[in-house]
């Protein structure tokens, strides 16, 4: 396990493609996990890389509580994808068995260029595993609030118009009538979305343009998946 030289394009590069899907190295919280990364990263990574970028500012954040951090902290070669070996200064050196390759420095120069060529080849078949894998599509839950002009609004068309809304990227889930004061009720609906394809913008157009039924439209919360 590892990401490879963390000091180096490409060990960020590792680092960047792990946290695609994940806030944290361990779990759902900071931990010494992060912290043993953080520490093994000179700076923070350019701005192309996100995703590291994102999660180094954070744990940056808990630099001065970082000693009570949960967990205890291990060698960088105990954190990482499985199929990528720690190449950083002072890594997994513990993990290794004397008669494996130093890949931490040697005074012997063929040695020192064998790690490198096995540290590329491994970086290889890492970035070849992660370009077969279906990229992650980004969506949304969205509860919606459909409020319509008085208690005389058929409720029923109301949602049946709301729902005859459809496009690439949009699920229309459950839905409720919420009572709102004088009798008016209003429709409280559920949908999901993929983000590149569908905003509440383009929603809320397409709603209030049943302007027989609907007043307006707001977006009651808003939710990551």
């Amino acid at each position: 396990m590892g990401f490879g030289d963390l000091k180096s394009p490409a060990g960020l590069q590792v680092l960047n493609d792990y946290l695609a899907d994940k806030s944290y190295i361990e779990g759902y919280v900071p931990s010494q996990a992060d912290v043993a990364v953080f520490e093994a990263v000179s700076g923070p990574p350019p701005a192309d890389l996100c995703h590291a970028l994102r999660w180094y500012n954070h744990i940056k954040s808990y630099e001065k509580e970082k000693a009570s951090l949960p967990g205890v902290k291990k060698a960088l070669g105990k954190y990482g994808p499985a199929d990528v070996e720690d190449t950083t200064e002072s890594g997994a050196a513990d993990s290794k068995d004397d008669d494996d390759i130093d890949l931490f420095g040697s005074d012997d120069e063929e040695e020192s260029e064998e790690a490198k060529r096995l540290r590329e080849e491994r970086l290889a078949q890492y970035e070849s595993k992660k370009a077969k894998k279906p990229a992650l599509v980004a969506k949304s839950s969205i509860l919606l609030d459909v409020k319509p002009w008085d208690d005389e609004t058929d409720m029923a068309k109301l949602e049946e118009c709301v729902r005859s809304i459809q496009a690439d990227g949009l699920v229309w889930g459950s839905s409720k009538l919420v009572p709102v004061g004088y009798g008016i009720k209003k429709l409280q609906i559920q949908c999901v979305v993929e983000d590149d394809k569908v905003g509440t913008d383009m929603l809320e157009e397409r709603i209030t343009a049943f302007e027989d039924y609907v007043q307006s439209m707001d977006v009651a919360a808003f939710n990551k998946i």
